[in-house]
């Protein structure tokens, strides 16, 4: 009996042990990043990821809009406190530019030789320069007014510009994210399990919330720490920089980029780039992550001569990201170089990257 009575005691205790286990069990699946299945499942993964990442997107454009609209409102107060403050100055300069063409500030020169003395020339000059002095800080008050005014003015029109630009963004994404959701919808209800697919997209875009999007800026952080110590690099690589003439060229190699990363950051002890032919592909793997970024370079100058890398695609755990967040990371995260860093009085005119080899050349500039 006693027997007994211990077997039930134990149940008890072992069956919330055991509802717990399955608990846990599912909380580790749902921390887990997804992968699909099949192409089908990967189709459906892919735009539940590109329906979140434009969602941000769309956030992020609103933000910018009503900053945008905040500040045309505080540029258009200062227009009208400007516009007021002007008629004051116009009146002033009027009445100067008047005097000067009715022919007052000629007969004030004329008084200069009617003097009869040397006393008395020296005080009407003194007279007539205190009237000359105040009729300059008169018309360069009216004109730094009038020069004001035209640079809000610009500023206006700027801004206006920017808003008409970012409010036909916002449309444009907000359509993508509507057509991309009906797909999505058919897909879901053409499965042959629409309640287990809409749980395994929730699942993955939580965690793509959570940790996806968090350890790809990771990666993309210690990228851009990393390039800022490159040009170090390459003037202390031997055989980097050649010279003929007036013309300089770099020549990196794929290995030792590689190498120069690993000894920047542990992250990249599983990460790789790879050159080929104008592309650049940086990829590898931690634990059930994985992360492809395909992209070139590209030669700018303005602000200033750089060599810049722009991300053409990003694939997450084999699932492509959207144009939206190649282009967010693009701007977050500056993954050029800078050639006068490297070699002075130098401007880059030409980047190419061929099998496991990157070359730019460089002009001497006499800026």
């Amino acid at each position: 009996m006693k027997a007994a009575k211990k077997h039930v005691r134990l149940i008890y205790l072992l069956v919330p042990l055991l509802l717990l286990s399955m608990l846990h069990s599912q909380h580790n699946l749902l921390a887990d990043p997804v992968k699909p299945e099949d192409a089908d499942q990967q189709q459906m993964l892919q735009k539940s990821l590109s329906i979140v990442e434009i969602d941000h997107e769309i956030e992020r454009i609103s933000r910018q809009q009503d900053e945008t609209q905040t500040e045309i409102d505080k540029l258009q107060v200062q227009l009208e406190e400007k516009q007021e403050q002007i008629k004051i100055r116009q009146e002033r300069a009027g009445a100067v530019i008047r005097s000067y063409y009715m022919g007052e500030r000629d007969n004030l020169f004329a008084i200069l030789f009617s003097a009869q003395n040397l006393s008395n020339l020296l005080e009407i000059y003194s007279y007539y320069e205190l009237i000359m002095d105040q009729d300059k800080t008169v018309l360069d008050a009216y004109q730094s007014q009038y020069k004001s005014i035209k640079d809000t003015q610009q500023r206006m029109e700027s801004s206006y510009a920017k808003l008409t630009e970012i409010k036909d963004n916002l449309v444009k994404q907000r359509e993508r994210v509507v057509a991309l959701q009906k797909e999505l919808d058919t897909s879901i209800a053409g499965s042959s399990d629409p309640e287990a697919m809409k749980k395994l997209i929730k699942e993955f875009t939580s965690y793509w919330d959570n940790v996806g999007m968090y350890e790809v800026k990771r990666y993309f952080s210690a990228l851009a720490s990393a390039m800022d110590d490159l040009p170090e690099f390459i003037q202390n690589k031997k055989g980097a920089i050649r010279t003929n003439g007036t013309t300089y060229s770099i020549k990196i190699q794929e290995d030792d980029l590689n190498d120069f990363l690993k000894s920047k950051n542990e992250l990249f002890n599983n990460f790789a780039f790879h050159f080929s032919d104008n592309k650049v592909v940086a990829a590898g793997e931690s634990g059930n992550l994985s992360l492809q970024v395909e992209g070139h370079y590209s030669i700018e100058n303005q602000p200033e001569n750089s060599i810049l890398f722009h991300v053409d695609k990003l694939v997450f755990n084999g699932l492509e990201l959207p144009d939206t967040t190649c282009r967010q990371l693009e701007n977050e995260f500056d993954l050029g170089f800078y050639p006068e860093q490297i070699v002075s009085f130098v401007k880059a005119t030409e980047v190419t990257s061929t099998d496991k080899i990157l070359r730019v050349t460089l002009k001497l500039s006499m800026k």
